[in-house]
């Protein structure tokens, strides 16, 4: 992994009348080379995403680019806003759609890239805010990953389901839902994995980038008062990982969490002149409230680009920041195997 600056020129701007902020999803579309960046909640206002220009050369961030915003409205026509909708994932589909997670319902729904809404996706019941499920409220689908491949979605809970619970010591017992195109069907939900996430205050997983069928980097993020943000990505297994949706509890004392390894623990990136925000706490002055994490384009050299983005809540103590990290991945070796030695995939 290497480190290849961060940008704080979107912290606190506006475009088009609107407010920048509570990025909490970020995509990159190949064929345009741009982001599209979608925003959590912001009380009554339009939910919506931007479209922005992240330029990356060989070896650092050159400042990003706003170049539009886009509502997204629903079947009437009418803009969705942070009152009925939590922006918290988003992918674009092989076909020029946008899949869209919101972390409200939770619900995951099929957008044309003008913003229009084509659909909505099957959640099972058990993933729906308690009473009507056991998720906890703003603990449902924080993440949203589709394969290079475009058949499988993924998305996780971002705290454990209500039966499942945490180890002793605070790690969280996680279900990774994993869809499968069937074609004029759509996407439907086909098999969960068990991810337990890193012991500490407020862990949880914020976002997920599917590599292959079976390989995912997942982003976890925590906060503790009085110390700051935790921001970890670990590349993950699902080669031979079990299903798990017809378990109760993920407690029960045969099952066992699927492989991770540590990627990049973002307290260990050099701060580069970055700088906490006013009235915060950090471990290292580079962290924020990371919500985003995104594949960019091929670099020299055989590496990736990968972007994270922080969410400051439309909040003076946080910030709007793009952090850009060049990585070299090696593929797992039983998820490789079984694509013939192939590594992980475009």
């Amino acid at each position: 992994m290497e480190f290849l600056g961060f940008s704080d020129a979107l912290n606190k701007r506006q475009f088009a009348g609107t407010n920048v902020g509570g990025l909490s999803g970020l995509v990159y579309d190949r064929q345009r080379d741009v982001y599209y960046s979608l925003i959590d909640n912001e009380a009554a206002t339009p939910a919506r995403f931007y479209t922005l220009r992240l330029p990356l050369d060989r070896d650092w961030l050159d400042e990003p680019a706003i170049l539009d915003v886009t509502i997204l409205r629903d079947r009437d026509g009418q803009p969705f806003t942070g009152q009925n909708f939590d922006g918290e994932g988003i992918v674009l589909t092989g076909r020029g759609e946008l899949l869209i997670a919101s972390e409200t319902e939770p619900a995951i729904r099929r957008f044309a890239r003008d913003g229009a809404l084509l659909g909505e996706l099957p959640v099972p019941d058990r993933f729906r805010v308690a009473p009507a499920g056991e998720a906890g409220r703003n603990l449902t689908f924080e993440s949203l990953a589709l394969s290079p491949n475009g058949r499988s979605l993924f998305t996780a809970v971002e705290g454990p389901l209500a039966p499942d619970g945490s180890v002793t010591g605070g790690s969280g017992r996680i279900r990774i839902l994993r869809y499968e195109d069937r074609g004029p069907g759509g996407f439907v939900p086909v098999e969960q994995f068990f991810y337990l996430t890193e012991a500490g205050r407020g862990i949880g997983v914020a976002e997920i980038v599917a590599l292959s069928e079976r390989e995912l980097l997942v982003l976890e993020r925590g906060f503790a008062a009085g110390e700051g943000n935790t921001v970890r990505v670990f590349q993950v297994a699902l080669a031979g990982a079990r299903d798990v949706a017809a378990e109760a509890s993920l407690a029960a004392p045969r099952l066992t969490p699927i492989r991770k390894s540590l990627l990049v623990d973002l307290a260990n990136c050099p701060p580069s002149g970055a700088a906490t925000a006013p009235g915060a706490t950090q471990p290292n002055p580079l962290l924020d409230n990371v919500e985003s994490l995104a594949l960019g384009p091929r670099l020299p050299g055989g590496r990736r680009a990968l972007l994270l983005q922080s969410d400051d809540n439309f909040g003076a103590n946080q910030t709007t920041r793009v952090i850009a990290l060049a990585v070299r991945l090696q593929p797992d070796a039983a998820a490789s195997a079984a694509r013939g030695g192939r590594g992980w995939e475009e």
